[in-house]
């Protein structure tokens, strides 16, 4: 199993959703990332500089959705893959965003997998 960075359910605001009255409103979502970094953690040297800085992913995740509705949050998953991707040392990320306003639901979401190499 390769190193991996976990972020469980940072939450957010994100205008999303298919109706322009849902996407009127920012609602709740938390978005969950699963990181493989193209640096293991051996040898890191209790160093930051060496690996993902998770915080600033955080931020980074954060401005994305925040940046311009979308209509469907398998968007704002790609769209926060790619950020991830171009922007950090890492070499696959997995990306889950969960929203919930569907009634009758403890949540609604989607879950993705990209690398650098497209997959």
């Amino acid at each position: 199993m390769e190193d991996t960075i976990l972020i469980s359910e940072l939450e957010l605001r994100a205008r999303v959703g298919v109706s322009e009255e849902e996407r009127a409103e920012s609602q709740r979502v938390t978005v969950s990332l699963r990181l493989v970094p193209a640096r293991g953690f051996e040898g890191l040297g209790d160093d930051l500089g060496n690996t993902v800085d998770y915080a600033a992913v955080c931020g980074a995740v954060r401005a994305e959705a925040e940046e311009r509705p979308r209509r469907l949050i398998e968007t704002l998953a790609e769209d926060i893959a790619g950020v991830v991707l171009t922007r950090y040392p890492v070499k696959e990320v997995e990306v889950e965003v969960r929203k919930y306003i569907v009634e009758g639901t403890g949540w609604v979401g989607v879950r993705i997998e990209r690398s650098r190499s497209g997959g």
